[in-house]
């Protein structure tokens, strides 16, 4: 059966990547409208790109009101300074917050109508170009054709989805990653990790990226903890923000599963971070998927270094959804009721979060079939 391989028109990688970008950057466009956070806005990253753009004479606007994961009250926020300046593309630029907001925004310079009008079909359009520069090592927002907002009236975590939502342009310097505080650093780092597991584990999986979640997975597995014990590692941030373009570009052809699926819901009632809610299920859903397909669990655990050539594909299989565990307890990922979260309050959205996670379509992408009860069962257990 024949499948497409999506990736950005371009992507440049390594340091001094955003200094050698500047001459596309300036082609694409006659004025930016530049999104991000405020904290990403006092960062070099960001000191660079603007510094660059005046000193190439080009005008720009910036946005920097994306507080949290995006929203769509941020999404119009930053919309509306788009068409007030005058702007003609858009540069994303610090986490994946950011990153997916340009690509909201850029479908609402089309269309006039809430987002939620999207939600299960592909989204296509004119939109301007959105150039996406990544300071965290996790989400592969730079590299999917995806975006996730918050619909503020439903407090449900869209999953917008279309090819003409890719980056024309992803700049990934690890230098720009350096500043990342460890709880960052875990929680992007263990996003990306989901990210290739799920890939390689999907019924959508294919050869191209199965080498490259492969390839990720290796690598998280050795220089996650090293990013996180010495953030000035600069070896351990290099390879994991190559690993989470790798795993971005994986879940933009291969998608997500069932971790996907179970996380949005929790981040979007409880507000725990995308990357974090992640890590919190990760072992948990992994443990009850990998008897569906043992042989590419069995992958990973010996891609992981976790598994012994003897080992039984199910027996390599369990020892990588164990080692998954480890890896988060090496990282300090705490529990649901250890992040805070009440244990009563979250028994009572189980119903909820369950039928929005199945209504994702992320969880019929696991290679065993997911219901209601086995998602509700994989709810309760975090709080157990």
């Amino acid at each position: 059966m024949s499948r497409e391989f999506l990736i950005p028109k371009k992507v440049i990688t390594g340091k001094g990547a955003l200094e050698s970008a500047m001459s596309d950057i300036v082609k694409t466009g006659k004025k930016p409208l530049i999104v991000s956070g405020p904290n990403v806005s006092k960062l070099d990253g960001f000191k660079t790109l603007v510094s660059a753009l005046e000193k190439m004479n080009v005008p720009y606007a910036v946005f920097s009101g994306i507080t949290g994961e995006p929203t769509d009250v941020m999404v119009d926020g930053a919309l509306s300074e788009y068409r007030k300046n005058n702007c003609d593309f858009l540069i994303g630029i610090g986490g994946g917050s950011p990153l997916d907001t340009v690509k909201a925004v850029a479908v609402k310079t089309v269309y006039d109508k809430p987002l939620r009008k999207f939600l299960g079909i592909e989204v296509t359009g004119d939109f301007p170009p959105v150039i996406a520069i990544p300071t965290t090592a996790g989400t592969g927002s730079e590299a999917t054709k995806f975006t996730v907002i918050t619909d503020s009236e439903t407090d449900v975590k869209m999953l917008l989805k279309g090819a003409d939502l890719i980056p024309d342009l992803a700049v990934v310097d690890y230098e720009y990653t350096k500043t990342s505080p460890k709880n960052i650093t875990v929680s992007t780092g263990l996003d990306a990790l989901t990210h290739a597991v799920e890939a390689y584990t999907s019924k959508l999986a294919q050869p191209l990226t199965d080498a490259l979640a492969i390839s990720a997975v290796k690598r998280i597995f050795k220089y996650l903890p090293l990013a996180y014990r010495n953030g000035d590692d600069e070896k351990a941030r290099e390879e994991m923000s190559a690993a989470a373009l790798e795993a971005g570009i994986c879940i933009n052809n291969s998608s997500v599963t069932v971790v996907h699926g179970m996380s949005r819901p929790i981040g979007a009632l409880f507000h725990v971070p995308h990357g974090l809610s992640n890590a919190m299920l990760l072992e948990k859903c992994m443990k009850f998927a990998y008897d569906g397909a043992p042989e590419r669990f069995a992958d990973l655990a010996f891609a992981a270094g976790v598994a012994e050539k003897d080992d039984t594909p199910l027996c390599a299989a369990e020892k990588f959804v164990f080692a998954l565990g480890a890896l988060c307890k090496e990282c300090s990922v705490p529990t649901i009721l250890e992040y805070g979260i009440d244990a009563a309050e979250f028994e009572k959205a189980i119903p909820k979060m369950t039928a929005d996670a199945l209504a994702s379509g992320s969880p019929q992408n696991t290679r065993k079939n997911v219901n209601k009860d086995d998602a509700e069962k994989i709810y309760k257990s975090l709080i157990m």
